[in-house]
């Protein structure tokens, strides 16, 4: 006759459906603190967009919608603490006016680092988000930069990293095309360009005719204000790009909602 025994598989398999109900409601809780952690970074973001709007309105400069982005995870303990890892902010088709003429930036990126900010300034948009730095990087169009040369058919761009120029010349009753380099350095918070390096094809060999050359260049060789940088950046580089004259920009201790 065959003996009994106990069955212990039962237990063993309520056990295990225990534990993975318990892991199961781990996670669906996880799942929710991310959200409700990225829906609290939503808010946030939209509430600082909505003041660099406003600062960038108070400079008379016009930009696209700013796009901003809280980092660091979790944000909700960085609400608690009242300081920011890190806030990026894109502004696209920025236009500022630079003596009378429109100055176009297609694209400025800010990147505010150790950023303080009270819950109560998040949630009433009073009162200042601070920033430890801020590094910007913006592209002016060559296009917006050649009007402020004020030269007839003058064009700019980049060539083997440098600032390249073409313009129509008369020399001598003598209609020529010059060509050349800049050397462009920065100036405070304008931009200096020298061209030291004009050649034309068929510039008569005279005295009379090289001096006419010279005069050109010295007369295009200027320093060139920019709009007013926002969050109070101040010019630390520039650099001949293909997509544009490339600037780049810093700042300390920035409060980034009430800049200028």
């Amino acid at each position: 006759m065959a003996e009994a025994y106990p069955a212990e598989g039962r237990p063993r398999r309520r056990g295990r459906k225990v534990l993975i109900g318990f892991l199961v409601l781990l996670l669906v809780l996880a799942g929710l603190l991310v959200v409700a952690d990225r829906v609290a970074a939503g808010v946030a973001e939209r509430a600082i967009a909505d003041q660099v709007r406003q600062e960038i309105a108070k400079q008379d400069a016009q930009s696209a919608a700013p796009q901003v982005e809280v980092g660091g995870f979790p944000f909700l303990t960085q609400v608690l603490d009242g300081r920011y890892e890190r806030i990026s902010i894109q502004l696209t088709d920025v236009r500022g006016d630079v003596q009378g003429d429109a100055v176009e930036v297609p694209k400025l990126d800010v990147d505010a680092r150790n950023v303080t900010a009270s819950l109560d300034t998040l949630r009433s948009g009073r009162g200042d988000v601070v920033a430890e730095s801020v590094d910007g990087r913006g592209t002016v169009t060559y296009e917006s930069l050649a009007k402020l040369l004020d030269r007839p058919g003058l064009t700019l761009g980049e060539r083997n990293g440098k600032l390249a120029v073409t313009a129509p010349v008369d020399v001598l009753g003598i209609k020529l095309t010059v060509n050349g380099t800049a050397d462009v350095t920065v100036a405070g918070n304008k931009v200096a360009l020298r061209f030291n390096d004009l050649t034309a094809d068929g510039l008569p060999n005279v005295p009379l005719a090289r001096a006419a050359l010279t005069r050109y260049a010295q007369g295009i060789s200027i320093d060139v204000p920019l709009p007013e940088l926002p969050f109070q950046l101040n010019l630390r580089k520039v650099e001949p790009k293909p997509e544009g004259l490339v600037v780049t920009a810093d700042a300390a201790n920035v409060p980034i909602n009430s800049a200028g």
